[in-house]
């Protein structure tokens, strides 16, 4: 294949085909996505029912978990670029074997993530947080850890159904994993049905039988007969050394980004619950309203990624910078509307967490500053999702890599002096929180209308097996 071609520079033009093709690809994973944050807003909606302090468990809890396993997750979930990159260059037979290495490395990996889960386990304590608290986050966090396999598995396949364009079958099996968890955690919480009351770890087991349940679907489309005759799905169950290569040269720069900026925020959340329980159910309640900005956003992350990545490997960086547009143009309208909603109607807004057992008055009155920075940071968040989408589906990894995981921690670093040595209060650190990540999105920005990521020498390298 030749990438040697002169290529068009980035060119902000929007046009319907491309906004359609995006929302196309996009609609579904938004969808799955957002189901995801319906599942996690359930469960500490239905938390919040007992105490507050249940609430801020999950969150911490919830929020370890996905640090023990972040950086295995997001060198699954580069399958989406290296899938769509086949596809574009019309290899096919290569998009499942992606899919084979990815089981390989999950299953070489579960050992490194049992040793993880082992320390993480003791940090809780570590960070200060009352006993009662302490011990209801270890118990939601032990669970979920039983079940990392499972969310490897998913990560991996699912994002292989992203790369090759069939998105609603992610949607489908999202969908389906959220309609069995919120009535079976609902449940287990709380003991209907004939089950047990287990609270926390009713929510906890609740997630993890879903999570197999949704990868069990996908794993019937995959071995479908359609399916496995086009992709030569039953040839690629092998061990193939130059797509294992690429897969960890582009995935794991990929992964430990996402592992390291797990890590600062969880390490910052730690921090932040630290002011006390209060603080902590505050933050609990503003990131679930966060997530209805995040998390439809990463669907059209993942968007973006697939198409990016089938235009390089296609060799078409005029319908890239089409995709690019439309990105932006959907991310932050979308922001824009949420973040107006979100300081009008605040304090509505956090009163649907409040319980008739608890005084509320304290979390309200941070949550409602809290809500105000959530909307300043909004727009920002979105324009690091798309740019980080474009950079990372035409193989930019290392730079991201580079830059977030170094200005991810000097925030933390920032926020570590701000509390525990110059004992900031916590309006002084939720503000430096909002302003760091408007700095990392200006640094995104500049890597994206700079032209050394579209460069034909570096997309060259991006396809190379070796």
């Amino acid at each position: 294949m030749d990438i040697r071609r002169p290529m068009s520079q980035t060119r902000l033009t929007l046009n319907r085909s491309d906004l359609r093709e995006l929302l196309d690809i996009s609609i579904p994973m938004v969808v799955s996505q957002g189901s995801f944050a319906l599942m996690v807003f359930a469960d500490r909606l239905f938390l919040s029912m007992i105490e507050p302090v249940y609430m801020a468990a999950a969150m911490g809890g919830g929020v370890a978990s996905f640090f023990s396993i972040a950086l295995f997750v997001g060198v699954m979930a580069y399958a989406n670029a290296l899938v769509a990159q086949y596809q574009g260059s019309g290899e096919l037979h290569k998009c499942p074997r992606v899919v084979s290495q990815g089981c390989i490395l999950a299953l070489v990996c579960l050992p490194v993530i049992a040793v993880i889960a082992f320390f993480v386990d003791q940090l809780f304590g570590a960070m200060g947080h009352e006993p009662h608290q302490v011990a209801l986050e270890q118990a939601y966090y032990r669970i979920l850890m039983l079940g990392a396999m499972f969310s490897l598995g998913k990560a991996c396949i699912g994002s292989y159904f992203s790369g090759i364009g069939r998105t609603r079958v992610v949607m489908i099996a999202d969908l389906l994993g959220v309609l069995l968890n919120i009535p079976l955690s609902y449940a287990l919480i709380f003991g209907k049905l004939g089950l047990p009351e287990l609270g926390i770890q009713g929510a906890a087991w609740g997630t993890v039988i879903a999570t197999l349940f949704a990868l069990l679907i996908f794993l019937g489309f995959y071995l479908s007969p359609r399916h496995r005759l086009k992709y030569r799905v039953l040839e690629s169950f092998r061990f193939d050394v130059g797509i294992m290569r690429r897969y960890v040269r582009l995935g794991f720069p990929s992964g430990l980004e996402m592992f390291m900026n797990v890590a600062t925020f969880n390490l910052f959340l730690l921090l932040f619950q630290s002011f006390g329980v209060t603080y902590g159910a505050a933050a609990a309640i503003v990131f679930n309203w966060d997530m209805v900005s995040f998390i439809p956003i990463i669907g059209l992350n993942i968007g973006v990624i697939s198409l990016i990545g089938r235009y390089v490997g296609a060799n078409d960086m005029s319908r890239a910078n089409g995709v690019m547009t439309a990105g932006f143009a959907l991310a932050l309208g979308y922001s824009a509307v949420l973040a107006v909603t979100f300081v009008i109607f605040r304090i509505d807004l956090l009163n649907v967490f409040s319980s008739s057992g608890a005084d509320f008055a304290p979390i309200l009155e941070i949550g409602s500053f809290m809500m105000v920075g959530l909307a300043c940071y909004m727009m920002a968040d979105a324009a690091i999702l798309i740019s980080g989408a474009v950079l990372r589906g035409a193989g930019d990894t290392r730079w991201l890599m580079i830059t977030s995981i170094s200005l991810h921690w000097l925030m933390l670093i920032v926020q570590v002096v701000m509390i525990l040595i110059l004992d900031y209060g916590p309006k002084s650190s939720w503000v430096v929180f909002v302003l760091s990540i408007i700095v990392i999105a200006a640094a995104y920005l500049w890597r994206l209308m700079g032209g050394t990521w579209r460069r034909p020498e570096r997309l060259a390298r991006v396809m190379l097996e070796n």
